[in-house]
């Protein structure tokens, strides 16, 4: 027997907003959290700039001990503790706090690296001779699965409790498999999302790349431009996203509220062949991503109401269009609308799929497209092949049914879910 799959809980710690009101405010008035900082101008960045959650004292005492505070240098971890707690708390679930693990509960929370302050802290204390003084929490802080592990002791899981990484796939990668888990009967709920480390030992060589955007130190709400003729690079951002997927079964017998049901995707490589490359996307695989997306969730492509894409604001985004038109069949007026969160809160990298899944759940709960700003300037590649009007830049309103969200990483690897109105 398989089983539907609803999201019943979301949350978010991202640049333009923690926590789902602020959020979700911010995507409908188009509001960035991308900012100067002056700790990449001191170490000669070419990209002064950057999106990271804001974090204060207060806030983040909330969601740790006194003890667990001690040494805590791990960015990426906060973040995925933060808006994994919340999603839980949002689905109506409670902590753990019986002595028993919850056997149907999982936890699928990825992310790229971890700990990359702790970890340079820890390089220079070895070198000193001063192992001993590294603390006992280096390890969780360092260890890629120190996420999923902590989420998994806070909310009890005794499912399974994995990472799973796969660049700036990793979000959307996640959602699938913690679907095909619960729809397989597996696990009834499995909090799912990712999180990335913050700063400029995470951002640093996407800036010796020089695909980061040089221009705008001076002017960072402007610099991330996707599907613009003037985008110059993306924004490197920060932050984690997080949901809760659940069976309808169990949904409907808690009585939780259903923000989308999730009908299936796909995920695949393009191998690094043709085109494909590490950093390049072979566009057979994306197209074939897509299309295969579509086969899973058994849906016609004519049905698709809109996009959330990967668009970056580099120069793949219009060969990105390219492939959506190709894969789904449709151009002009008659191509869905399309949007990138990225304008906002820059690239997350490993966060960005989930980040952006759950502002792309947002739209069906809210009723609503949001914007694509810096926008203003359609690429001419873009405005060759759908209508302007199909990548709005201001929010308005739109009952949309079904919404298809792509993620595209380096290494040539894609994953492309999609969310429906959810009907009883």
């Amino acid at each position: 027997m398989e089983h539907r799959v609803v999201i019943t809980g979301l949350g978010v710690c991202a640049p333009n907003g923690i926590g789902l009101k602020n959020f979700t405010d911010s995507l409908i008035q188009g509001k960035s959290g991308i900012t100067f900082h002056q700790d990449l101008a001191d170490l000669n960045f070419g990209c002064q700039i950057g999106g990271q959650p804001d974090l204060d004292e207060s806030l983040v005492n909330q969601y740790f001990t006194p003890l667990q505070l001690k040494g805590l240098k791990a960015s990426g971890l906060v973040y995925g503790v933060i808006a994994g707690t919340d999603a839980w708390k949002d689905a109506g679930l409670t902590v753990a706090n019986s002595e028993s693990p919850n056997w149907d509960d999982g936890v699928i929370f990825g992310t790229g690296v971890s700990g990359v302050d702790k970890f340079r802290d820890s390089i220079y204390l070895i070198d000193e001779h001063n192992a001993r003084r590294l603390g006992s929490t280096t390890v969780v802080q360092t260890m890629a699965s120190g996420i999923s592990a902590y989420l998994g002791g806070i909310v009890g899981a005794g499912n399974q409790v994995t990472t799973n990484s796969s660049a700036c796939t990793t979000g959307t990668e996640g959602i699938l498999m913690a679907f095909e888990r619960i729809k397989d009967g597996k696990a009834k709920r499995i909090l799912t999302g990712s999180t990335s480390d913050s700063g400029p030992y995470v951002w640093g060589g996407f800036d010796a790349m020089r695909i980061l955007p040089r221009k705008y130190n001076d002017n960072p709400t402007q610099a991330s431009r996707p599907m613009s003729e003037t985008a110059a690079g993306f924004v490197p951002g920060s932050g984690a996203g997080a949901l809760v997927l659940e069976s309808l079964e169990s949904a409907l017998e808690r009585n939780a509220h259903i923000y989308a049901e999730v009908l299936g995707g796909h995920i695949n490589s393009g191998g690094q062949r043709g085109e494909g490359s590490m950093t390049a996307p072979n566009s057979e695989a994306v197209q074939r991503c897509i299309k295969q997306a579509l086969e899973e969730a058994e849906i016609d492509n004519k049905a698709i109401d809109a996009i959330n894409g990967h668009l970056t604001a580099t120069t793949k985004d219009a060969l990105e269009i390219e492939n959506w038109s190709a894969a789904l069949n449709r151009k002009g007026e008659d191509f869905p609308f399309i949007n990138s969160f990225k304008g906002m809160f820059g690239h997350c990298l490993a966060a960005a799929g989930s980040i952006e899944c759950v502002g792309t759940v947002l739209q069906i709960q809210e009723n609503k497209v949001f914007g694509n700003i810096n926008c203003e300037d359609l690429h001419p590649e873009i405005a060759e092949r759908i209508d302007a009007e199909k990548v709005p830049t201001a929010t308005f309103n739109k009952k949309l049914n079904l919404i298809a969200k792509a993620s595209f990483g380096f290494g040539d690897v894609n994953a492309c879910v999609i969310f429906k109105r959810y009907k009883k």
